[in-house]
């Protein structure tokens, strides 16, 4: 299994590519969407930000989003094409995005093994706190790939790191 701060300093590696990935980029140009069936970075970092609620959440702490603005990043929501309502600015998602990733390593780095052998049950589903941690760090992985193929849309057309 894992350990705890292993997989700390993988989300903290996740949130430094993304970093390094919208730096020098303008909030409009996390808004800019392909002619592809993807959503814009603007998007992928706020569901990002989502996920990340989903994991706090789960291991008791509270969230950075209200509901409003988690419904708007959440899974199968319409895709972000424009400034509107709950769409968070670029520097805002990168402040969030910094911001769970400190609370991430508060939360699981002072747990043990056996805190992530504990079980839990959601429905007729039981999990480890581990599996499940682990599952979201997947989905953060996942998601932190994709900004390097949006920094290029936008045009910036650099090294990739």
């Amino acid at each position: 299994m894992i350990e705890p701060t292993d997989l700390v300093a993988a989300f903290e590696r996740n949130t430094w590519i993304i970093e390094a990935q919208t730096e020098a980029l303008s909030h409009e140009d996390s808004l800019i969407q392909t002619e592809w069936n993807i959503n814009c970075l603007n998007w992928v970092l706020g569901h990002i930000v989502q996920g990340r609620d989903d994991m706090l959440n789960s291991l008791g702490q509270d969230r950075l989003f209200s509901p409003e603005v988690s419904e708007r990043y959440a899974r199968e929501s319409d895709p972000v094409v424009e400034d509107g309502p709950n769409v968070l600015q670029l520097s805002e998602l990168i402040g969030l995005v910094r911001q769970s990733q400190e609370r991430i390593g508060e939360a699981i780095g002072t747990m043990t093994l056996e805190d992530f052998a504990a079980e839990r049950t959601r429905g007729e589903r039981t999990y480890t706190v581990g599996s499940s941690a682990h599952f979201r760090y997947f989905h953060d992985t996942y998601h932190t790939g994709q900004t390097e193929l949006l920094r290029q849309i936008a045009g910036v057309g650099d090294k990739i790191i």
